[in-house]
């Protein structure tokens, strides 16, 4: 959240100066579009560069080798837009961009010397004078990854009244410059606002900008290796749900484009003997290609996906993946499907796992090693870093082998999910229930029961909006004892400038209706569990509020501030939690440990 303003510049002068610069010309012509120059650069990049160079390249190297064509269009028609008279376009950036955009000094932007704080970061200002007519802007940085420049207009003339039109790309808005302005028109519920403004700022016209198109031109970093290349043996077998829990197991795995299809043989455990096996089942798989050309070392992947339906309940199967050959099937593994009546049962959740995935990778066959009775794990989302980028998906699935091919995953999508505006690879790497609202994406929302428990994943990268009137339905038809939300982004944070107030009005008034009894999150990276809350206040027990845990599992760590409704938090610690359901009585006990598994925090709810 944008907050205390940083003046570094008298309000008078500033507006002097303000008005003082010569005006300039906006560029008028055709409309090239920066994704297909992109497009071409790339292309061009990796027909003509060894591997080697293409990983070292910097963004110093990458400008020097495009046409002037190319920069003319990155420099410009990344945001255009026509105005009716004169104006001071003012670009609004991170100060520590150093020299990005490469375009703002280049095209005669001058710095108008004052900053204001946003979000701990001190934004910088930069202005031009355009005649009316079009202007183009160009794109954000050559390199991905800083936060997107914001756009504020200034009219020269009082007459006439200025008047934007044409605006591209279409889904970016105009605002009014004004203290609490969401600046980007993306994911409104956890972007920033505006701090307290100077008064020569406040009330201009503002372009809204679309934070996600930051990496539109990125050129470096983008070519990759991955550690852990596809073979022509199966790897990276996943177990999820799609169905119900009950008779039904899905199953995903990996192998190099040489294997063109997939089959699962299964056997019951019971029926297995080493020496005079019983004849396993076998079932054909859904086979898609994966196509990264970027990852020059295993551009293309196959990922096979099958259902087995007509399971027995709470019965243990054996069972391994290949392309039915002989030689092609993967090391046997083994799942267990959910009873069918009410018993006892206990689940792990996890928060962000997101970077220095080698360390979570011990954490998480530590929880294994400590709880291997756990029938799942829950994943609050940003499992990777780089959501879209398929080498950080082979980090993952790496290091938790010999787990997640024996325990189902359930995973939620966060932020990071959803690198470059849609959780692409997430969806295809996961098969998940089809069973949420049906105005938005399937799988990206869903609900499934385990024995006397139910859990509603939610997409907190969509608007909750989009999501409350299945979510109330879903609560509403729930015949559960326990119901567990998992999503990303908290109702509660743990810092304010991390306030996610969107959730908090549209989902916690269904939570407090129908008595959810915990909300599962990630996102802050610190570890937070509240108070029970009803009413946004205070519950006088569990049994009459929710409590919400933040909680993340990875090795990248935030600060938070004390908060009001906070009963126990902490910082720097990685933790995994694990939630056991007991039927004796209908006690929750819930008990979150570190790396090391020592535990850090505890909690038991009966009803």
């Amino acid at each position: 959240m944008l907050n205390q303003t940083q003046r570094r510049f008298p309000l008078a002068a500033l507006a002097a100066f303000l008005f003082s610069a010569a005006l300039g010309q906006a560029h008028v012509g055709p409309h090239p579009s920066v994704h297909d120059t992109v497009a071409g650069i790339i292309d061009r990049f990796r027909k003509t560069f060894p591997q080697k160079e293409l990983i070292a390249m910097d963004a110093a190297k990458a400008k020097s080798l495009l046409t002037e064509k190319e920069l003319h269009t990155l420099a410009t028609e990344h945001i255009t837009f026509r105005v009716n008279a004169p104006v001071k376009v003012i670009i609004i950036r991170d100060a520590d961009m150093g020299d990005k955009p490469f375009w703002l000094k280049e095209r005669g932007f001058a710095p108008m010397g004052f900053k204001i704080t946003i979000q701990d970061t001190d934004a910088d200002f930069w202005m031009k004078d355009f005649e009316a007519g079009r202007i183009g802007l160009g794109v954000n940085s050559l390199t991905g990854g800083d936060d997107h420049y914001i756009v504020a207009l200034m009219p020269l003339k009082t007459q006439p009244k200025l008047e934007v039109t044409e605006l591209y790309p279409g889904q970016l808005r105009i605002g009014t410059l004004k203290d609490g302005l969401q600046p980007y028109v993306d994911r409104p519920e956890v972007m920033p606002k505006l701090p307290v403004l100077p008064g020569v700022l406040s009330g201009l016209t503002m372009i809204r900008t679309q934070y996600e198109s930051r990496d539109d031109a990125k050129l470096i970093n983008l070519f990759r290796n991955t550690n852990h290349p596809a073979l022509a043996k199966p790897d990276q077998v996943i177990l999820t749900w799609s169905g119900d829990p009950q008779t039904t197991q899905s199953i995903q795995w990996r192998t190099g484009p040489s294997m063109a299809k997939g089959e699962v043989q299964w056997i019951k455990k019971s029926a297995y003997n080493r020496f005079q096996p019983a004849r396993p089942k076998r079932a054909e798989a859904t086979t898609f290609r994966m196509e990264d050309a970027n990852l020059l070392n295993d551009p293309v992947a196959h990922r096979h996906t099958t259902t087995l339906t007509g399971l027995e309940p709470d019965t243990t199967y054996l069972y391994s993946v290949g392309d039915g050959s002989d030689d092609g099937w993967s090391e046997m593994a083994e799942f267990t499907t959910a009873p069918s009546r009410t018993e006892p049962f206990s689940f792990v959740y996890m928060g962000d796992a997101q970077n220095g995935l080698e360390r979570w990778g011990s954490l998480v066959h530590n929880a294994f090693r400590q709880r291997p009775d756990a029938a799942f794990f829950v994943m609050a989302g940003d499992l990777v870093n780089r959501g879209n980028e398929r080498d950080d998906w082979d980090s993952l699935f790496h290091n938790a082998r010999g787990i997640y091919d024996r325990r189902p995953v359930v995973p939620a999508i966060g932020n990071h999910e959803n690198q470059g505006g849609h959780p692409g690879l997430y969806l295809q790497m996961f098969d998940l229930p089809k069973n949420g609202p049906e105005s938005i994406e399937p799988e990206r929302a869903y609900t499934f029961r385990y024995s006397n428990a139910e859990f509603f994943v939610l997409d907190s990268n969509l608007t909750p909006k989009s999501q409350s009137a299945w979510l109330e339905e879903a609560l509403k038809t729930s015949t559960a004892t326990w119901k567990f939300a998992v999503y990303h982004h908290p109702a509660y944070s743990s810092k304010p400038e991390r306030d996610n107030p969107s959730i908090r009005d549209h989902w916690t008034p269904l939570f407090d209706k129908h008595h959810l009894d915990m909300a599962l999150q990630g996102h802050d990276h610190a570890y937070l569990r509240t108070y029970p809350i009803k009413d946004q206040k205070k519950a006088e027990s569990a049994a009459e509020g929710t409590v919400y845990i933040v909680s993340v599992s990875g090795t990248k760590h935030y600060e938070q501030d004390p908060r009001e409704y906070t009963e126990f938090g902490m910082t720097n610690v990685s933790t995994f939690q694990v939630l056991d359901i007991q039927i004796s009585g209908n006690r929750l006990v819930y008990h979150s440990y570190d790396t090391d598994g020592k535990l850090r925090d505890n909690l038991i709810i009966e009803k």
